[in-house]
């Protein structure tokens, strides 16, 4: 009960907030969400994960083995998706909307406050954490841009929609500075730290903006497929993580504090990535919106009973 509780305090009801000032913030005065997604997508994404890697310390051994899970479980669990896709009949937009609600997970403004909160601010389990954002931050850059337009747009039109997006040049470029030590020049270094911080607001207020721009309205196959996004993403999730760490461990060491902080960071709900891509490029925007609203709140129950398990 405790640390259902702490979750709900220190990581739900701060981001139920800010998505409520958004909401707000639509209905009184209609603002421009291109504009909001625009600044997520072009300035204060790249900014946040260039702030990290620039300012954190990881070894090259904890990079590869995060990397090798996370590799592994993208993969497992795209195919999870397309079988669940297949099966449901998805056609066009929606299909790609359902990948990303599920692969893409709130692994930074949401993820990065959870370990922080599971493992008492423990650096290693953060080291692991942030690894997985940056996989995380790429992924809708790419493979979420090719998903979402893959239905609509040639190829060619696809990739260079994708090389025009500031984060996939951002994270190379960070990794260098960080391992040669090269120091930022202070009025360089003081706007990336002032755009870093800007992204957790605006990314919550751009969700709760595209929220109360929606028709709230029932839509039975709507509803059914933000059902089955969240037991994908909730559910399906941290357990196909816990079985690949466990077939990975015949084969490399992973030890119990690195397993316990990927299970915990797959277990997270779906990000605001999805939201983001699905406004920018007119896709499925108000499934996005729904399933990121309900698994954010389904949650508060399925992430503290992960924990819990882990604890046990």
């Amino acid at each position: 009960m405790d640390i259902l509780l702490h979750i709900l305090w220190t990581n739900v009801l701060p981001l139920t907030l800010m998505i409520a000032v958004g909401f707000t913030m639509q209905r009184l005065f209609s603002l421009d969400i291109k504009t909001l997604s625009k600044l997520n997508f072009y300035v204060f994404s790249p900014a946040v994960i260039f702030n990290l890697l620039y300012t954190t310390k990881i070894s090259a051994q904890l990079i590869g083995k995060v990397l090798l899970f996370a590799v592994v479980f993208l993969v497992l669990q795209g195919a999870v998706v397309e079988l669940a896709v297949k099966l449901r009949g998805l056609k066009g937009g929606m299909r790609g909307a359902m990948r990303n609600s599920v692969l893409f997970y709130n692994s930074a403004n949401y993820g990065i406050p959870l370990n922080q909160l599971a493992f008492a601010a423990n650096p290693y389990t953060l080291s692991v954490q942030i690894i997985v954002m940056v996989t995380q931050s790429l992924l809708p850059n790419t493979y979420g841009i090719y998903s979402v337009n893959a239905h609509k747009l040639d190829l060619r039109s696809t990739m260079r929609t994708i090389l025009s997006q500031p984060i996939i040049y951002v994270i190379p470029l960070a990794f260098i500075f960080n391992g040669f030590g090269i120091k930022l020049p202070q009025p360089v270094e003081t706007p990336i730290v002032y755009l870093a911080n800007a992204f957790i607001g605006t990314a919550l207020l751009t969700l709760g903006v595209q929220l109360g721009s929606m028709k709230w309205r029932w839509d039975r196959r709507l509803f059914s497929n933000v059902i089955l996004s969240n037991f994908l993403r909730l559910i399906i999730g941290p357990a196909l993580a816990a079985l690949i760490i466990w077939a990975l461990n015949a084969f490399i060491e992973i030890d119990k504090m690195m397993a316990a902080a990927l299970i915990v960071s797959s277990a997270v709900p779906t990000s605001l990535s999805s939201v983001l891509l699905a406004v920018e490029f007119d896709n499925e925007a108000e499934f996005a919106s729904q399933a990121v609203f309900l698994s954010t709140v389904l949650s508060i129950v399925t992430v503290a009973f992960v924990i819990y398990i882990l604890h046990i």
